[in-house]
């Protein structure tokens, strides 16, 4: 296994993740952090392989894949491990405005459910420290968004390296 092909996926998804825990920045994580971690992956795997040929779509959704799906690992271990030592997080601490939100929508037995099961997870966590429902919770959206978004960050590197490649060329 050629580890210099997969270094750049892992250094940004790495340094996406880490710039995904900081509050302020948080937010912007799944539409600008991970996208551009993906361009920066790529524009890292050709300055690692010296290389000035175009990329393809495919390395480009690929990179952009990978970026997001390690983005996801990370960014799902740092909240479990912030979780565990606070033994709070963003659900346990907005659970009565949703609750309040939720009995407004007047939706009957599914709300009440739901309030259930978020109660019953927002103890765990309190008490615990962890939850699976939880972490299947943030890992199954993690992975949906941040693969898309990486993706997309992907096509868009390769816009931007390919376009560098024809202005190299075009100078010759």
């Amino acid at each position: 296994m050629n580890i210099k092909k997969y270094m750049p996926t892992l250094v940004c998804g790495f340094s996406a993740a880490v710039l995904s825990t900081v509050p302020g920045i948080k937010n912007f994580s799944c539409c600008l952090i991970v996208p551009g971690a993906a361009v920066f992956s790529i524009m890292l795997d050709k300055r690692i392989n010296n290389s000035n040929e175009k990329i393809q779509l495919g390395k480009a959704i690929g990179f952009g894949f990978l970026t997001g799906l390690v983005a996801t690992i990370f960014i799902t271990t740092f909240e479990m491990l912030l979780t565990f030592f606070t033994r709070s997080n963003d659900i346990v601490q907005s659970l009565p405005e949703v609750e309040n939100m939720m009995r407004d929508l007047k939706m009957g037995q599914m709300m009440t459910e739901s309030i259930k099961i978020m109660k019953s997870m927002a103890k765990e966590i309190q008490t615990n420290g962890f939850s699976f429902i939880y972490l299947f919770m943030i890992l199954s959206s993690n992975i949906i968004i941040n693969s898309v978004f990486g993706m997309i960050g992907g096509v868009l590197g390769m816009s931007l390296s390919n376009r560098n490649v024809k202005e190299d060329n075009t100078e010759l």
